[in-house]
């Protein structure tokens, strides 16, 4: 079975359209330095606010710009009252300290779900916090195909603050029993083999191969890989599309539904 993102995302957006019909809402995007990949997910969200009537404020700096220079702008962001969500695109350059500038978003406006503050509300479950869109995107996926995740053993195959840690707690909230695997990780293949659902968010182009999952595996991708003009995902669609019992495509899957709710938050974060 083929998760397509396009059909988990319409009634999401149906409900929006009603939501932003006749307010003025903006989300404001800070982007440092080119980087194909995050133009790609840029334009797929600027593509659908266009549709939903919400407004981009695109802020952009060069790579050189420092850690002091984008709190500052943050800062303005913060104050601005025409302004509802703020999201900075990742990754960002090593010379800039990410955790001071992430952290010097007003939480209420953190529609990314990245700061200290929304993470600590995710870990410990409150429910009054903004989740991460990306790991979020996993979840209505999960949710719309009416998938058990409850009692499941879960393989998520990245530990970034942005993907792996939150769908990590998010799925351990749901209690699935969640094994985080990285770079260092030993035997990762026996683990996957094993896993009811593997979720691949590295950043390599077809990393999860066919003799790494088992026929009955659902397998969500989460990557975004951008070779020689072409979009890829983080598995290896093709040979495991008839092996495994469910499984994202890219494009069409998650990142399609991650930038409907990076603008649900939005639209959330003006209701609130």
């Amino acid at each position: 079975m083929i998760l397509d993102g396009k059909l988990v995302v319409k009634g999401i957006r149906e409900k929006l359209k009603k939501d932003v019909l006749g307010n003025k809402i903006t989300l404001a995007i800070v982007v440092v330095g080119e980087n194909s990949s995050s133009a790609s997910y840029i334009k797929g969200v600027m593509k659908t606010s266009e549709k939903l009537g919400i407004n981009i404020k695109l802020v952009k700096t060069d790579e050189n710009v420092s850690t002091e220079e984008m709190i500052e702008k943050i800062n303005e962001l913060n104050i601005d009252d025409s302004v509802n969500g703020i999201m900075i695109q990742m990754p960002l350059p090593k010379t800039i300290d990410q955790v001071k500038v992430i952290n010097s978003i007003d939480y209420l406006k953190d529609v990314d779900g990245l700061t200290d503050i929304s993470m600590g509300k995710l870990v410990k479950n409150t429910g009054d916090g903004f989740l991460p869109c990306t790991p979020l995107a996993v979840l209505k996926t999960i949710e719309y195909y009416d998938i058990e995740i409850e009692g499941m053993d879960v393989v998520v195959i990245g530990r970034s603050n942005i993907v792996g840690k939150p769908i990590a707690s998010i799925l351990t909230n749901k209690g699935a029993t969640v094994t985080v695997c990285h770079s260092k990780t030993k035997d990762l293949k026996e683990k996957t083999k094993n896993a009811d659902m593997v979720i691949v968010a590295i950043g390599r182009k077809h990393f999860l191969t066919e003799d790494m999952v088992n026929e009955d595996a659902v397998v969500i991708d989460v990557g975004i890989n951008v070779v020689d003009g072409k979009l890829y995902g983080d598995v290896d669609y093709d040979n495991l599309i008839n092996k495994v019992k469910a499984i994202t495509p890219v494009p069409g899957g998650i990142g399609t539904i991650t930038n409907t709710l990076l603008l649900k938050n939005t639209v959330d974060s003006y209701l609130k």
